[in-house]
């Protein structure tokens, strides 16, 4: 990513820092994860052995526990729906991957392609079922509330992206709308289920709920940024997947709007066959429309929004842990 292509916020943000000092809580979250992963049915244990070891970042999980402990929470329900909200997550991933035929995620073969689509689908199912069980056992109506309205809503999500595969018609709300909805609606319960836990006002809460959706939406804008100008290895899928299925994404919408009327032809065209092959020619387009600068500023930002909902909170090494990951969402390249 060459630097007129990437947002400008300083400093440049070690993630592994902000590793280190969740280091504890993470090992709890993690623990909890193989304990609640456990099952009889051998290949349930398999597959989500398989996708939830699978290298990811564990932002989500990080988040709960993030907010709670910024708030000075010092019980342990963070760690439980810490694990609720990776498994409500490591379930969509399963369902995406069937849903969007994908054979690589974080750069080993996806679930679906080892063990087949119908496998994903149930073992995915059977996270969700897991989840919920556990958050009985938090026995908090507040927490139940926020969690069933965030499955509905990514659900909602998912069907809304659904019906704008191979559309060219879709507009930058309508994307925006897609990403809230199947992205960042998990963010933002993340951040809020600390404040809840902490049993924060409604202020603090509506705070925490406003970083993680803007964290969210931040971080799916780079994602699909990335799927044209990420060093694949880094990246751990291959480049051109969005294009390939068909996804009109923010860099393509914004070329669309304001390139020339063979470029926006060729464009269409695209979307609709999902063409994999035109990829080249596609990365050229939005370079030279300015799309790729666009989408970074775009994505910079909703960091910065991220990280304005937290100005009335007391600092702490824990918030500025917070306001970093926001800066990590866009200066990421994986």
């Amino acid at each position: 990513m060459s630097s007129t292509e990437t947002p400008s916020l300083q400093p440049e943000i070690d993630f592994r820092a902000i590793q280190e000092l969740m280091d504890n809580a993470m090992k709890l979250v993690d623990q909890e994860i193989l304990h609640e992963l456990n099952s009889d049915v051998v290949l349930i244990n398999q597959i989500g052995f398989h996708i939830v070891n699978s290298g990811g970042k564990r932002l989500r999980p990080m988040l709960v526990a993030l907010s709670a402990l910024t708030l000075g929470y010092e019980d342990k329900d963070h760690t439980t729906l810490a694990t609720v909200i990776e498994f409500i997550h490591t379930a969509t991933l399963l369902h995406d991957d069937v849903v969007d035929e994908s054979d690589m995620r974080r750069g080993d073969e996806t679930a679906n392609a080892i063990w087949g689509n119908a496998a994903s689908v149930l073992v995915g199912d059977f996270l969700y079922s897991r989840s919920f069980e556990m958050m009985v056992g938090i026995n908090n109506m507040r927490v139940m509330d926020i969690l069933s309205h965030t499955t509905n809503a990514i659900a909602e999500g998912e069907v809304l992206q659904l019906l704008n595969i191979n559309n060219p018609d879709t507009n930058e709300a309508q994307y925006l709308e897609v990403i809230r909805r199947k992205t960042a609606k998990l963010f933002e319960a993340a951040t809020q289920l600390g404040a809840v836990l902490a049993n924060e006002s409604e202020e603090v809460e509506t705070a925490f709920a406003t970083y993680g959706l803007h964290i969210g939406n931040a971080f799916q804008i780079m994602d699909d940024m990335l799927d044209y100008i990420a060093d694949v290895e880094a990246l751990g899928k291959n480049l051109g997947d969005d294009l390939a299925e068909g996804k009109p994404t923010l860099p393509l919408i914004h070329a669309m709007a304001n390139g020339t009327d063979e470029q926006v032809k060729f464009i269409r065209e695209t979307i609709k066959n999902g063409d994999r092959a035109a990829y080249l020619d596609i990365l050229d387009i939005i370079k030279s429309t300015g799309s790729l600068d666009y989408t970074a500023k775009y994505a910079q930002g909703e960091a910065q929004k991220a990280i304005d909902a937290l100005v009335g909170i007391p600092d702490n090494k824990f918030k500025k842990a917070m306001e970093e990951l926001a800066l990590f969402s866009i200066q990421r390249n994986f």
